[in-house]
């Protein structure tokens, strides 16, 4: 694996479990491999603001991918190299579909993002946990519907129930294709959606070809779900997490440990150590 000159890495499920931490042995891991010259990067459906704290926690030393894709952003100077948000028209048609869903199960939650802010219609339980587990603050509104004059950068639905999510994002991904508005989860109870064609995989190449002028084949990427499936396939060698579901599993170079036990710190020593 001489060849790889970049790592980037996913932050929940892949770098990050239940503690919302990284642990000592990955930062390890991560340092020894930047200590050889490859570069490391984040790319997350997380907020900016809500990823900055892992880029300084792992010593990262690229622009942060975030929200799936839709933002790229240098937290050397805090320029934003990319920012591709969701047309407002279909969010527009999305928020209405989400809205007649939430009045048969009161239980779904929607989450609008603009100018790296959040912005919700109330405040629930599940949102509080959301809020403290992202480290940010929220923004309440009457109406979502009042911010659509503009575009969003990225639409969240939630519910406890995998099912309702999975049978929402199916009927979606009936009425949109990829062209038109992407769907996809980086949590079996989260639905998002970016811009048409917007996604990890597409922001990953714009950075490693556009900004740093490397190819596929000097990537390795690591991630643990639906979300990261893009990025995963365009590097030249992808890992998927122990905890990965079987389909992001079957498409990767390798798989490794989950990641309550330091699956990625285990990739590292492995393929670029």
């Amino acid at each position: 694996m001489n060849n790889i000159k970049v790592l980037i890495l996913d932050i929940d499920g892949t770098i990050s479990g239940q503690s919302n931490q990284v642990n000592d042995q990955v930062k390890k891991a991560i340092q020894e491999v930047q200590n050889r010259g490859i570069k490391v990067g984040l790319a997350t459906g997380r907020m900016y603001r809500s990823a900055l704290r892992f880029y300084h926690d792992i010593k990262a030393n690229l622009p942060i991918i975030a929200y799936n894709g839709a933002w790229i952003q240098n937290p050397e100077n805090g320029e934003i190299l990319l920012h591709n948000p969701v047309n407002k028209k279909q969010a527009q048609e999305l928020f209405t579909y989400l809205k007649t869903k939430q009045n048969i199960n009161d239980d779904i939650e929607i989450h609008f993002y603009f100018d790296d802010q959040l912005y919700v219609e109330r405040i629930i339980e599940k949102t509080d946990f959301y809020i403290k587990r992202s480290g940010i603050d929220v923004n309440i509104v009457e109406d979502l519907t009042i911010l659509l004059q503009n575009n969003p950068t990225k639409i969240l639905a939630s519910n406890p129930s995998p099912e309702l999510i999975l049978q929402m994002l199916n009927d979606l991904k009936n009425r949109y294709q990829d062209d038109e508005l992407y769907l996809t989860q980086s949590n079996p109870i989260y639905l998002e959606a970016t811009q048409a064609n917007v996604n990890k995989g597409t922001s990953v190449k714009y950075l490693i070809e556009k900004i740093l002028g490397f190819k596929a084949e000097e990537i390795m990427t690591i991630g643990d779900n639906f979300n990261d499936y893009s990025m995963l396939k365009y590097a030249g060698f992808s890992v998927a997490m122990g905890n990965a579901p079987e389909e992001v599993k079957a498409m990767t170079s390798a798989v490794t440990n989950d990641v309550e036990n330091d699956g990625v710190a285990e990739a590292i020593i492995k393929y670029l150590l």
